[in-house]
């Protein structure tokens, strides 16, 4: 049976980085571990790591990706939360069973070969999730 075996990250949409920055970084004192540009999400990311996890800052860099939509919908804030997993396959499989919704009908593959795929809100009482298997 596939395991949950951490929270990975929780991501922020902000519609500045520099702003956000100064917050997290400047105020807060984390470390700005990275600031990529994904161009397959259409978006720029900060990583902040803290505690074995990560706080990720994510701002779209064109007005016709989906965290641009989502930032002009619900406006800056909490995106969602990734639960690394260590048999994401079997925990699709596992949650497809059980009518659970997904977005993401089979794991896509980020540059650094890290699987994710996400599942919808409208199972998880309103919060998008996000599972990643390193």
């Amino acid at each position: 049976m596939p395991k949950i075996k951490a929270v990975n990250h929780v991501a922020v949409v902000v519609d500045d980085m520099d702003k956000s920055l100064s917050f997290w970084r400047d105020a807060l004192g984390m470390e700005l571990h990275e600031l990529r540009d994904v161009p397959a999400e259409k978006s720029q990311v900060a990583f902040l790591p803290i505690a074995g996890a990560e706080v990720e800052l994510v701002m779209p860099t064109s007005g016709d990706s989906g965290i641009a939509k989502y930032l002009v919908k619900r406006g800056p804030g909490m995106h969602h939360i990734c639960l690394e997993v260590d048999d994401i396959d079997g925990m699709m499989a596992q949650l497809k069973a059980k009518q659970i919704r997904l977005i993401n009908e089979a794991p896509r593959t980020a540059a650094d070969g890290k699987k994710y795929a996400f599942i919808h809100p409208e199972s998880t009482g309103g919060v998008l999730v996000e599972l990643y298997q390193i």
